[in-house]
């Protein structure tokens, strides 16, 4: 990095009016999509308890998470050739729009007294498809807002936009569960308004230059450039596998109401905890940005997400299960930091709406198949084991990609002058 660009202030990017509607758009949309999950993990386990044991409405739990996956992954390659061929910007209004439609189908069934599980499922699934056109579209479209000297800052910025709202939103969506599963989805609604509007107000030009060949070709050049970067790929598959094992925070709806019997209020008070950590954590490393061995710092969180969801594992107490899940937060939110920060310094403009549709099956496929993990184990060894079993597993993981991917463990600077070629 150069002596100018070091000098670039904290907020400097925040001058460029068309970055700071698109941060307010994210963090937003961001808050919009996480509030709506969590509500619809807690509406559905509430509805299943009514005619199943504790054990099989946690696996239905987990089956909202597989329902979002199947779409994601079967779509988000193409997505990510569209990212790289038509205006990003277009792309997200239109997700966004689909988003609302789909939340206010939420707010009605909401208010039946009887809401077919089905129907809940079916808006889900149309959910993962959305999100496989929209996450790539979103993160290549920030690069775009801003000049190169302020390229790593924007990248940060934009990183800490998602981390803030995909903390913040379960943690609103849990307390808002506690008045009604309606009150929490028209919120999203609202903030999924929000987001169309800031977006709707830029005036940059986000159409990515014309690239040659084929779609099939594109989307094959995505995966090549992942598969050959060690770099991005040990990254991206060490969310994937970490956060599979680890995904403890879906067996909250279970932990609130038959472990700790703390009803939606506690589960409110769970779903701060990770909010509390993190947004401490993010107050951190604004102040004092990482700056040097960004791949060990990875490391070191995935490893303290892992033993801090051991603790929430066994934990008989609401404040110690809290404390727990506020560790969690706080080390996720380096880990991803420091992935999402990498995987854009590393990659050219070029091939960023493929390679980041590429990340964002890694992390749907951790987000969403570690619900559907969690769901199924909690299903055959009841949900404390289940969320013992998936800390160990992402300690162990850690283990190994550390072994696997020295690239990644030597990673250094989080800058793109720190892995340009020129």
């Amino acid at each position: 990095m150069t002596d100018s660009s070091k000098s670039v202030r904290p907020l400097s990017v925040f001058t460029h009016r068309d970055f700071s509607l698109f941060w307010a758009a994210r963090l937003t949309s961001t808050l919009a999509v996480m509030t709506e999950s969590v509500t619809i993990g807690w509406q559905v386990y509430e509805i299943a308890r009514h005619t199943h044991t504790v054990k099989q409405s946690a696996f239905l739990v987990g089956m909202v998470g597989l329902v979002q996956f199947l779409p994601l992954f079967a779509l988000t390659l193409v997505a990510g050739a569209v990212a790289d061929h038509y205006d990003r910007r277009k792309i997200y209004l239109a997700c966004v729009s689909a988003e609302v439609v789909c939340v206010c189908g939420l707010v009605w069934l909401s208010q039946q007294p009887e809401a077919p599980l089905w129907a809940i499922f079916a808006i889900a699934a149309m959910f993962g498809a959305i999100r496989a056109f929209l996450s790539p579209a979103s993160s290549a479209m920030a690069p775009m807002l801003v000049p190169r000297e302020v390229l790593s800052r924007t990248i940060a910025m934009s990183s800490l936009a998602w981390q803030t709202g995909a903390i913040m939103g379960p943690w609103l969506g849990g307390a808002l569960c506690a008045l009604s599963p309606a009150a929490a989805y028209s919120t999203a609604a609202s903030l999924y308004a929000l987001s169309l509007l800031a977006v709707f107000l830029i005036r940059t030009d986000t159409q990515p230059k014309r690239q040659e060949g084929t779609r099939m070709q594109s989307v094959k050049e995505g995966l090549v450039y992942v598969w050959t970067n060690r770099i991005v790929l040990g990254a991206l598959s060490l969310d994937l596998v970490a956060v599979l094992m680890g995904g403890a925070t879906a067996l909250l709806p279970v932990y609130a109401r038959d472990i700790l019997h703390v009803g939606a209020g506690g589960f409110g008070v769970l779903r701060s905890g990770p909010a509390i950590g993190a947004c401490i954590c993010a107050v951190v490393l604004g102040r004092s940005p990482l700056t040097r061995r960004a791949g060990l710092w990875m490391f070191g969180g995935v490893a303290v997400f892992g033993v801090a969801t051991m603790v929430f594992a066994v934990s008989k107490s609401l404040a110690l299960s809290v404390v727990a899940l506020a560790v969690l937060g706080a080390a996720d939110m380096i880990s991803v930091f420091v992935r999402q920060t990498l995987v854009q310094v590393t990659t050219p403009d070029a091939m960023r709406g493929r390679v980041s549709a590429v990340s964002n099956v890694f992390i749907g496929a951790s987000n969403e198949l570690g619900e559907f993990e969690s769901g199924v184990v909690a299903r055959l060894l009841g949900p404390v084991n289940a969320a013992l079993f998936g800390g160990v597993g992402a300690i162990i993981a850690t283990g190994l990609w550390t072994r696997l991917f020295p690239t990644l463990r030597k990673a250094d600077q989080l800058t793109p002058a720190a892995y340009s070629d020129d």
